[in-house]
């Protein structure tokens, strides 16, 4: 096993202390991963007479869980 030399007072005194920046600002990216479900449903009969025209709406509903 290796021992670190020693430093002297004065060696210790010329030493330079900076503080280091916020734990937020040293963060390159801002990543926000939400899962998304969409849910569009919608049906349409056409069963009654011939050349009938059938249609359907939907109402979509978003679900975003984000902590």
């Amino acid at each position: 096993m290796t021992t670190s030399p020693e430093l002297s007072p004065g060696e210790l005194d010329a030493e330079v202390v900076e503080l280091l920046p916020a734990r937020e600002t040293l963060c390159c990216f801002d990543i926000n991963i939400s899962p998304v479900i969409a849910v569009n449903l919608s049906t349409a009969i056409n069963a009654g007479s011939i050349g009938s025209i059938a249609n359907a709406g939907a109402v979509q509903e978003l679900l975003v869980l984000q902590k």
